[in-house]
């Protein structure tokens, strides 16, 4: 045996550089670059975004121009799971409780029913018609039974829908992941699986492990940034997505469903009228914008489209029992209690995005070495790919088939909140978008509760002091300042006028006339 000194860096890695760094920088921002010009090719070709990601990603890939050769199905869980949390953060903070409390009953319905029925039908489908095994048409009916947040909330806030189709929709997508990473672990499990009470028991536990995590971390947190004047406005949204962060990871460490409680987390922070919130809301869709990318990229690389041919017919007849049998099912029998009319169950059946979600979901049983589970994660991609192309840019045209549409619907103010702690006051910034009833009104058919008061106008960039008599015009930015008793109550009337008009109740959040 020699006795030479090992040199210190001799069977190791080489330290990453200043040089390493600055290509990967380069590297990220092009890719940054290109994934943001494809967000505006998408958004008028109508070509789902995330395709445009992974097709990046494959590019960058061992059989693309990149030549990239990247294999590591583990890596490519956890990241995913970071980018879910932020992607369900950044669609909880879009939720809106007005819209989706209705829809609470009937979306817990089908992310639990419904997804135990298209489990079932789907694995039926991959047995009898694939020849699958019962694990592998188990895993694959699992993984594609969960309708993707990312998916969803890009593709139907585009899209005019009735409040309860969107509400049933979004919060769907909110809640079904945690049942199904149940499932998909379970099944990956060596060993005999489980009695099916026994998982639903295990799912039970979860998701209320995780609902209290979820509505304790984001009552706290709310309470604490309305009470609590920071002193840098861009300290808000850093704050609002470290307590959504810090409700995964907290129901997670709980045994509880971590999905669950970053999505409710993140609703009751939206729905809070934090202070400087169309701030926060744009730096957290940025970042879930970033956590799409790098999601959607990162599985593109961890594809070998080499080895997807064989695998291309397996996926389309799976898609097909899923899209045509397992879902239209599951939402008719989910949904028969709440007496939804056909219309909004056909395009319910035919809403059920699938997305990277799906793709992670394939990783786990990867990652426990399961037998076949690498044709189980390239059946699954063709059939996100496939399906996503057929679904996504043509609900639009059923929606219109179906007369769902709502043109009409006046735009909602966008109001910013910067508390005056010293003053016991807010300074209310407020943007009159298309399409909202303000336009026209003066200034005193505001209404506005004594204490509130309309400060300031900007208009073609100048400001002035407007008078009582001042017609409000679309496009005007207004300051109104309010003390601290009646900021909710001048915050309302606000809506009520943009929505309702001149008429519109002194309460009203939607405007509809009154007695008083």
């Amino acid at each position: 045996m020699s006795s030479r000194p090992r040199s210190a860096g001799q069977g190791r890695e080489p330290p990453l550089t200043v040089h390493h760094l600055n290509q990967l920088l380069l590297v990220c921002s092009v890719v940054l670059l290109v994934a943001v010009a494809a967000v505006r090719i998408s958004s008028r070709s109508g070509l789902p975004s995330l395709l445009v990601y992974l097709a990046i990603g494959i590019l960058m890939g061992q059989d693309g121009i990149g030549g990239i050769h990247f294999n590591s199905a583990a890596v490519t869980q956890v990241m995913g799971y970071a980018a879910l949390v932020v992607i369900l953060a950044e669609g909880g903070l879009g939720t809106k409780w007005k819209e989706i409390r209705p829809a609470l009953p009937s979306a817990s319905v089908l992310a639990t029913f419904g997804v135990a029925l298209s489990v079932g039908v789907t694995a039926a489908g991959a047995h009898y018609l694939i020849g699958l095994e019962w694990r592998q048409a188990l895993i694959i009916g699992a993984v594609v039974s969960s309708t993707d947040a990312a998916a969803v909330f890009s593709v139907l806030r585009r899209v005019p829908l009735p409040a309860r189709v969107t509400g049933t929709l979004e919060a769907e997508s909110g809640f079904n992941d945690a049942p199904v990473v149940i499932l998909v672990v379970a099944f990956s499990t060596a060993g005999p699986v489980e009695h099916w009470y026994v998982l639903l028991g295990e799912i039970a536990l979860e998701l209320a492990i995780g609902a209290a995590i979820g509505l304790a971390v984001g009552w706290i947190g709310s309470w604490g940034l309305r009470h609590v004047a920071l002193p840098a406005s861009g300290l808000y949204p850093i704050a609002v997505m470290a307590i959504a962060v810090t409700a995964y990871a907290a129901g997670a460490l709980a045994h509880g469903s971590g999905f669950l409680a970053v999505y409710l987390a993140s609703m009751m922070l939206g729905n809070a009228k934090l202070p400087h919130w169309p701030a926060t809301r744009g730096f957290a869709e940025g970042l879930g914008w970033i956590a799409q990318i790098g999601m959607f990229v990162l599985l593109g690389l961890l594809v070998t489209p080499h080895e997807l041919g064989d695998d291309i017919w397996p996926a389309l007849v799976i898609g097909l029992v899923l899209t045509m049998v397992a879902r239209p099912l599951s939402v008719m029998l989910s949904l028969a209690p709440f007496r939804v009319p056909w219309q909004e169950q056909t395009l319910m059946s035919w809403a059920g995005l699938r997305g990277a979600v799906p793709i992670i979901l394939a990783t786990i049983p990867m990652v426990n070495g399961v037998s076949g589970s690498r044709r189980i994660f390239n059946i699954v991609f063709v059939l996100v790919v496939v399906y996503t192309l057929v679904q996504g840019p043509t609900l639009p045209w059923l929606a219109r088939k179906l007369r769902l549409g709502e043109q009409g619907e006046a735009s909602d103010l966008g109001i910013e909140s910067a508390p005056l702690e010293r003053l016991r006051g807010h300074l209310l910034s407020i943007s009159i978008p298309e399409g909202s009833r303000m336009h026209g009104v003066e200034v005193n058919e505001l209404r506005l509760p004594p204490g509130a008061a309309v400060t300031l106008v900007v208009r073609d960039e100048k400001s002035f002091v407007p008078l009582p008599t001042t017609v409000l015009r679309r496009g005007d930015e207004l300051l109104v300042v309010a003390t601290d008793p009646v900021r909710d109550a001048a915050e309302r009337r606000l809506r009520a006028v943009a929505h309702g008009g001149k008429l519109a109740s002194w309460l009203g959040a939607n405007g509809a006339s009154s007695a008083r």
